[in-house]
């Protein structure tokens, strides 16, 4: 059974705290925003089985941002629980990543997915994020566990930062696949599109092109004239890049606009960007009172890659599906759950 609430007057509180929120959580907030539906549709046991001697008024409280990736993780959330036999409180689709860490911090929801990179960065207060995904998994996972939360295993997808560029010029690039290419392309093929937040933050696109070699004004082998460069409103990026504006374009790696449009992220392969892993977090609490959510959400973590959240962030922003109609019939296709 799934109970359905817009934010609670606790969540409600907290939008006070989202106008702060929002200069330090703009990195995810490129995927989009869409409401979220209060309807979930019902999900039978697949894979995931009702769990034995589960209480009949077991409750779990899942929490989610309000951008389409969180809704859509959010409904994965929901009805993995209910097909496990959960009595679930639906309070996704809450404003801004600090009402929802202040939900778990004061254990007011039980579950959400977050981002070891924003939970490292934006939460604990850390100036530079850990590029090794594993490792910075490892360091949020044990700094969290002070706070009573405790992170399970993360998903291969890594919605950070990284740079793109249309397929079909990719030939005239000399077959670029990787960042430090760019070095040694012409300069009047060094061309960029990013955002006015990227281009001025400490760990954004100045640090970015010094990792490669690369400079921003100047002049020898590694400098990028200023006119080279488009600072360009958020969202726009990935248009001005299909457009052939420029040729690498700033974007978020599990965005749906990186299919629809053709685009091939190149690889970050010096390691600059940090690692932005989604993971379930959980109330310790809950985890030990009911320790068969570890196997309900580990099944799922594995088969959340890029390429699976580019394709369901697109049938929410591109073709205008529900998020739950989204995670619902992703999650019949995986076997997780059925109809009921």
């Amino acid at each position: 059974m799934t109970r359905t609430r817009t934010p609670g007057r606790r969540a409600r509180r907290l939008l006070a705290a989202v106008v702060l929120a929002g200069a330090t959580t703009s990195l995810l907030a490129g995927c989009g925003l869409q409401p979220a539906a209060a309807f979930v549709p019902a999900a039978a046991p697949g894979t995931i089985k009702h769990i034995d001697g589960l209480p009949k008024d077991a409750k779990l409280t899942v929490t989610s941002k309000n951008f389409t990736e969180q809704l859509v993780l959010g409904k994965i959330s929901v009805l993995a629980a209910s097909a496990a036999g959960f009595d679930v409180t639906d309070e996704t689709n809450v404003p801004g990543s600090v009402a929802v860490r202040q939900l778990m911090t004061s254990h007011d929801a039980d579950m959400t997915y977050e981002y070891t990179g924003t939970a490292w960065l934006t939460f604990m207060g850390h100036k530079q994020g850990i590029p090794d995904k594993t490792k910075q998994w490892q360091a949020v996972k044990d700094e969290d566990a002070g706070n009573g939360l405790t992170w399970l295993q993360p998903a291969p997808m890594n919605n950070t930062y990284a740079f793109a560029v249309r397929k079909e010029a990719v030939k005239d690039l000399d077959g670029i696949t990787k960042l430090s290419q760019i070095a040694d392309l012409p300069a009047d093929q060094r061309t960029f599109c990013v955002e006015s937040e990227f281009n001025s933050r400490p760990d954004g696109f100045k640090p970015m092109l010094a990792k490669y070699g690369l400079t921003l004004g100047g002049s020898g082998d590694g400098a990028i004239p200023k006119s080279n460069v488009d600072i360009l409103d958020t969202g726009t990026v990935y248009t001005a890049t299909d457009r052939g504006t420029c040729n690498f374009g700033e974007v978020f790696t599990t965005d749906g606009r990186i299919k629809s449009l053709g685009l091939q992220v190149l690889e970050d392969d010096r390691g600059f960007f940090p690692a932005y892993n989604v993971a379930p977090v959980l109330s310790s609490a809950t985890l030990k009172k009911y320790p068969q959510l570890q196997d309900v959400y580990d099944q799922i973590s594995p088969k959340l890659t890029d390429a699976v959240l580019q394709e369901l962030n697109r049938q929410v922003d591109v073709e205008g599906r529900e998020p739950a109609d989204v995670a619902f019939d992703w999650m019949v296709k995986e076997g997780f759950i059925t109809k009921p």
